[in-house]
């Protein structure tokens, strides 16, 4: 949303692209086996928890698209648009990165420390040089930690 709480033609852009991810998690999640023959339930199938989720990028990026349809005038810089666009590119790059290339080649532990501490240490460019090195280290240990723990000991998961 541009400032001042005025929604902007990029939200339209955006929200279209936010519905069409999610309607690809959708699918991705629908054609999943659900093992039925086993007696499993729709709850328990691998592809509820990504369809929940590819459903609320649906119905949120429907949301924001709407907003953006709405807009009658556009309050954001030229910079302000670049600047947006300049971070979705680095945080799609880096999620790739991280999935592609760093996910299984690796512990899992280190690549997941790895990438949250380089995107907290680019997007915490509000502290200066010192505090962002140790907030971006403390927060990918700390990140790191709690999905380790979460997903083996409480959800029985083994991680690659």
């Amino acid at each position: 949303m541009a400032p001042g709480g005025v929604a902007s033609r990029s939200d339209l852009r955006g929200g279209v692209g936010w519905v069409v991810f999610g309607g690809v998690i959708l699918a991705a999640s629908w054609n999943m086996d659900r093992f039925e023959s086993m007696g499993a339930t729709v709850y328990t199938a691998p592809g509820f928890v990504p369809a929940i989720f590819g459903l609320a990028l649906v119905l949120l990026g429907a949301l924001l698209a709407w907003r953006g349809w709405r807009a009658r005038r556009v309050d954001e810089s030229a910079s302000g648009e670049t600047l947006l666009n300049r971070r979705v590119g680095v945080t799609l790059l880096l999620t790739l990165l991280y999935a592609a290339v760093l996910v299984g080649r690796m512990p899992f532990w280190l690549a997941t420390a790895l990438f949250v501490a380089v995107f907290t240490g680019i997007y915490a460019d509000a502290l200066p040089p010192a505090r962002r090195a140790l907030t971006a280290v403390t927060a990918g240990m700390l990140t790191t930690l709690a999905v380790v723990l979460v997903f083996e000991r409480l959800f029985l998961v083994r991680l690659p």
